[in-house]
């Protein structure tokens, strides 16, 4: 992950205010939350074969799903080191950002392997 960009300050009293402020290159911005989305989709995808293969049915797969985006929040956090604001603007868009854009996805795969699996 591409961390945030320093080479703003220029010294003087008025360059300590601006260290102050969070300072972010915007195509690392952007492909770290790329980063993110590719995570969330594929680990939805994984989820729902492993929880169509699992027979999982109703509540209980729903339930691993937001367990799977849960642990991919946790791996994301950690594989920043813990020091989220600087690779992302807020921790909301580590753990929020892209959880239902993958449930789609899960849901496909999830019935998909549950029918080749249980029923055929």
């Amino acid at each position: 992950m591409a961390g945030g960009d320093d080479s703003g300050a220029s010294g003087g009293k008025s360059s300590e205010s601006l260290n102050d402020l969070p300072m972010f290159n915007a195509e690392n911005l952007q492909n770290n939350m790329k980063v993110i989305l590719y995570c969330r989709t594929f680990l939805s995808i994984i989820g729902g074969v492993i929880a169509g293969i699992l027979g999982f049915t109703g509540f209980t797969g729903c339930v691993f799903y937001f367990l799977v985006m849960a642990v991919t929040s946790v791996g994301l956090i950690t594989k920043a080191k813990f020091s989220v604001p600087s690779y992302f603007d807020g921790w909301n868009r580590v753990i929020f950002d892209g959880f239902l854009s993958g449930l789609m996805s899960f849901v496909l795969f999830w019935t998909f392997a549950y029918d080749i699996v249980h029923i055929f």
